[in-house]
């Protein structure tokens, strides 16, 4: 019998064709093999996956719906419309996924405390959410910038007992976030533990990451069967790091009839500093511990990025993402920031949905999409989170319409 794609992907070495792997100083390299040991040892517990699924259902509010968005269909003419509400989990978007499990692998370490980045705020907002129930310190590492523009996330961190460090070098946003919280990780590796918020960084994390949101997938492939009795044609997600996108193409990975779409974000132009569209623009390299595509300055180091979404605004990809392309089994969808408004303010005034503005960057994909398409095919989006962090950003910023036609 055959293996699933899951099954087979990363190799031993956490290699999805050439791009992963593991690329730390000698210095993380015993605990970052205690979290990959301590992951195999859990993924396979009877009593792991028993907690996991009581937290999902009792706690996290699993699972979360597929809607039928009527209105934004017809709005846009063509294929059918279609939402996974990550909006709706606990926290407001996908990241409690894994954030839940990757508490609960900290506590079979005996860790004290977890350290971690955030862009838009919401990988921290779950991640000291899951620290408040397990009883563990948090710290969170958000960029100067991102901290401005998504106050309301910081609020709830703190709220929540974590510590919000700000990342004041560079250009103060995600990638400077990840940095810091790496160095403070080297500093304390016997207490504490590094949860990365995305499919991103040295192995063990691309894959654990992307089986923790898998539940995104398998849930969305069962559900869009009650709806259309078929398989989606088409399944959209955002991505910046991928998590959300990895989660919801699991369920449909093996399914070579269904298109795959990861949308990166254009933000104001093509000139390097303008987008952060790494899988468009980029080229092979290795940054934050893993071997991906990335957007490099002249020098060849990580370039300058910029999105609206300050969750996808990353000048690499999860190194599955890169493997998907270049193998050809998910395509690139782009967004820019005018498109990414344009959806939110749709998503809210049509169906009244407020979407995160990097979710918005897939609504909005579809959008474009859906009229190219004819009305018997069917486009699934992953809503990854809503849009309370954003709405003072966006009103502030562009001017709610007149009309919503």
């Amino acid at each position: 019998m055959n293996k699933s794609y899951l099954e087979t992907m990363p190799d031993i070495n956490g290699f999805f064709g050439k791009f992963g792997g593991s690329f730390i100083p000698p210095a993380l390299e015993k605990p970052f093999e205690e979290i990959k040991q301590a992951y195999e040892e859990l993924k396979n517990s009877s009593k792991f996956i028993e907690d996991l699924k009581y937290v999902r259902k009792h706690y996290q509010g699993r699972p979360t719906p597929i809607s039928f968005a009527k209105n934004l269909t017809n709005f846009c003419g063509g294929a059918k419309i279609y939402l996974k509400r990550e909006d709706l989990n606990h926290t407001g978007a996908h990241k409690l996924n894994h954030c839940m499990a990757e508490v609960i692998l900290a506590k079979h370490l005996g860790k004290k405390k977890v350290i971690a980045e955030t862009g838009a705020g919401q990988h921290g907002v779950a991640l000291a959410t899951a620290a408040a129930y397990f009883g563990l310190e948090c710290e969170i590492h958000m960029g100067e910038v991102d901290i401005k523009k998504e106050h309301p996330n910081v609020v709830r961190m703190r709220i929540l007992g974590a510590k919000v460090v700000p990342a004041t070098h560079g250009l103060k946003t995600l990638k400077e976030a990840v940095d810091s919280a790496f160095e403070a990780y080297l500093a304390n590796t016997q207490n504490a533990i590094y949860c990365i918020g995305s499919v991103v960084g040295p192995h063990p994390f691309p894959m654990m990451v992307r089986d923790f949101q898998s539940i995104i997938g398998f849930e969305a492939r069962e559900q869009f069967f009650e709806h259309e009795a078929k398989l989606p044609d088409v399944v959209a997600a955002c991505v910046g790091g991928g998590s959300n996108a990895m989660g919801i193409f699991s369920g449909f990975i093996d399914d070579k009839e269904v298109e795959l779409y990861g949308v990166e974000p254009m933000g104001k132009g093509n000139k390097i500093g303008e987008h952060s569209a790494s899988l468009t623009y980029g080229e092979e390299g290795v940054m934050h511990g893993f071997n991906s595509i990335m957007l490099k300055d002249i020098d060849g180091n990580p370039a300058p990025v910029y999105s609206i979404g300050s969750g996808i605004d990353y000048p690499s990809v999860g190194p599955e993402h890169a493997y998907l392309k270049e193998s050809g089994r998910s395509k690139v969808g782009l967004c820019n920031d005018d498109e990414a408004v344009d959806a939110f303010y749709k998503l809210s005034q049509l169906e009244g949905i407020i979407p995160a503005l990097e979710s918005a960057h897939a609504v909005g994909f579809a959008m474009k999409l859906a009229p190219s398409l004819s009305k018997d095919k069917t486009i699934l989006v992953s809503l990854s989170g809503r849009g309370d962090k954003d709405i003072d950003f966006v009103i502030n910023n562009y001017p709610i319409p007149n009309s919503k036609f």
